[in-house]
């Protein structure tokens, strides 16, 4: 497994732009010592391939910085929800209910889902997995400010009302 002193021997961390460089150039590659290191994935993050297997640059910097692995796989939020921005100022630990909070509305707007058999909007927000019922409403806004109101309380430091 690799360890924050391997990870320094291979790579430099920049805090204040979340960028890493290589110290030494990767064999087998054109890529020269001082160059960024990785790419952006399909999925929007940062991606580093070191010694034959790929590392996400949010993990890597955690490893680098504190000098260790977070506790589970998808424990790194982003506060600001740009995937590339790694900055450890950018970075905190959270488990995944609490990623989630802290994400973009995956419809029109977070907390609002419509209920096709009363003809209303619906509002739930959810804390640990657990939905949290918050009535039916006329208006999709209507639902969605019941839902950041909630949300707020439910939520703490996670909370983000959906919007880009």
């Amino acid at each position: 497994m690799l360890t924050q002193a391997r990870l320094k021997q291979l790579l430099r961390y920049d805090r204040r732009s979340g960028v890493f460089y290589w110290r030494i150039a990767p064999p087998r590659t054109d890529i020269k010592a001082g160059a960024r290191a990785g790419c952006v994935d399909v999925a929007g993050y940062w991606k580093i391939q070191l010694e034959g297997k790929q590392y996400y640059g949010h993990r890597l910097a955690w490893l680098y910085v504190y000098g260790c692995w977070p506790k589970r796989p998808k424990a790194i939020d982003h506060k600001n929800r740009i995937k590339t921005d790694n900055r450890i100022a950018n970075l905190r630990e959270a488990s995944t209910s609490q990623n989630t909070m802290n994400s973009k509305a995956r419809g029109m707007l977070k907390g609002a889902h419509w209920n096709a058999q009363r003809g209303k909007w619906r509002a739930y927000a959810y804390r640990n997995g657990k939905g949290v019922y918050l009535g039916y409403f006329d208006t999709p806004q209507a639902a969605h400010a019941a839902y950041c109101k909630a949300a707020k309380e439910l939520h703490g430091k996670f909370f983000h009302n959906g919007a880009m």
